[in-house]
């Protein structure tokens, strides 16, 4: 009897042992890993943060340059045409898109030379592709930059793990060599989601720019063929 009790006991402290085993392995979740990547995850953590806040913002405001309605230029030509000239330019101002400011600029011209008018027009074109283009330069800039930061965390986070190796006297523990080596490329890992992350927002932003771009050249030649056939 006494010694089933005694077998008893100690099944109960294996099983102990194992689910506090267990537990200290299933503590060591997403979080942990982001804090234990080193002071290099501060910039990273930055990175991601800007990137995060310019796709936002160049979203919204590409958006809201994107809403220019389809039946503005009919408005438009029915106004020149009938010699209406300050109601279209009312007309450009209420939208308040570079379609319309555009749009806006030749009516204002309207008398002087069709090159002079075109070329008007083209100006203020470029002026809102500057606009609509803004910081994604930056976007770009974390692209590439967040891999490189996250390559130099690990490299200094292995450098730091080897030379605590070194410092060890006797046999090493693979365990403080497999902890050295995954806190450091921890680093590696999280510049690549940065940079990706990034990556991707660039190039979908860059896409919805040229399709606005494809679109005021578009409405552009629709307004100078409307000025000629005046």
């Amino acid at each position: 009897m006494i010694l089933l009790q005694t077998l008893s006991v100690a099944d109960s402290l294996a099983a102990a042992d194992s689910l506090a085993e267990g537990a200290t392995k299933e503590s060591i979740g997403l979080l942990d890993l982001l804090i234990k990547g080193g002071y290099m995850m501060i910039p990273l953590y930055l990175l991601f943060i800007l990137a995060i806040f310019i796709f936002i913002e160049r979203l919204l405001t590409l958006k809201k340059a994107a809403k220019t309605p389809s039946s503005m230029m009919d408005q438009v030509r029915m106004l020149v045409q009938t010699g209406k000239i300050e109601k279209a330019k009312m007309l450009c101002a209420s939208e308040n898109t570079p379609v319309a400011n555009m749009i806006a600029k030749g009516i204002e011209r309207i008398g002087s030379p069709l090159k002079n008018i075109e070329v008007s027009i083209e100006n203020v074109g470029k002026i809102e592709i500057y606009k609509l283009e803004k910081n994604l330069n930056l976007l770009a800039t974390v692209s590439g930059a967040a891999p490189m930061i996250g390559f130099l965390g690990t490299v200094a986070g292995m450098i730091q793990a080897f030379i605590a190796i070194a410092q060890e006297e006797g046999m090493v523990s693979p365990k403080l060599l497999s902890e050295g080596i995954y806190e450091a490329m921890i680093t590696t890992a999280a510049g690549l989601v940065v940079g990706i992350v990034a990556y991707l927002g660039y190039n979908y932003l860059v896409s919805k720019v040229s399709k606005l771009v494809h679109n005021m050249e578009y409405t552009t030649v629709e307004f100078i063929d409307l000025l000629q056939d005046k």
